[in-house]
């Protein structure tokens, strides 16, 4: 590994031990399924997310919820002494992203086999602060 992507890393790391976020890995979702969810929340006030997610229809939205509650507590971790609802929190990042494809075959006619592609993701929220955003303009 050379010297710049060691400093690049260290800076990485430096920048994720300031910023308030979780991740979910190989969820086994389709990631075009998660990502409709994902939409329905980016930018969302957190509070307002929360109450989004917890009534929509839809199986994906039960992860998303829980993976925002774990970045809320990971927030609170970091800003002890602080309310959430007065540093306007906010889902400033939200990225699905595919992972390992599990590949299996099902039985077609005519000695043949078609191919079937259990497809899972991972998901990242990153949370922000309105309030901590306009003290740094």
């Amino acid at each position: 590994m050379g010297a710049r992507k060691r400093i690049r890393a260290n800076q990485i790391k430096e920048e994720k031990k300031s910023k308030a976020f979780a991740s979910l890995k190989n969820v086994p979702t389709s990631p075009r399924k998660m990502r409709l969810v994902a939409d329905m929340v980016r930018g969302m006030e957190v509070n307002r997310a929360l109450d989004v997610l917890r009534f929509s229809p839809k199986e994906a939205s039960i992860r998303v919820e829980k993976l925002l509650l774990s970045a809320i507590a990971n927030w609170q971790a970091k800003n002890e002494g602080q309310r959430i609802e007065e540093n306007e929190l906010f889902i400033k990042e939200i990225c699905v992203d595919s992972a390992r494809i599990l590949k299996r075959l099902r039985p077609a006619p005519q000695g043949r086999a078609h191919r079937i592609r259990k497809r899972s993701n991972h998901v990242t929220i990153l949370l922000a602060s309105k309030t901590a955003e306009n003290t740094k303009e």
